[in-house]
């Protein structure tokens, strides 16, 4: 879902807490807008712990160097 998708939910959910006074039978609009706003927090909380840890890595660059200067073997 990522960041953005949890700024979405919670803009959403306060809309419909906050600004719909529509009255529908057996829906209650706030607390839908109260569950998404949870939801999207929740969903933004993860996305920013995922990205973190995703940030935390290390790298190791192995690099093998062979001198062309040392001297051939003996002949028989």
């Amino acid at each position: 879902m990522g960041i953005g998708g949890g700024i979405a939910l919670i803009v959403i959910g306060a809309i419909l807490a906050f600004g719909v006074s529509d009255n529908l039978a057996g829906v209650d609009l706030t607390m839908i807008g109260y569950i998404c706003m949870g939801a999207g927090a929740l969903a933004l909380v993860l996305a920013l712990v995922m990205n973190s840890q995703r940030a935390n890595t290390t790298h190791r660059e192995v690099v093998e160097r062979y001198d062309d200067r040392t001297p051939p073997p003996p002949a028989r």
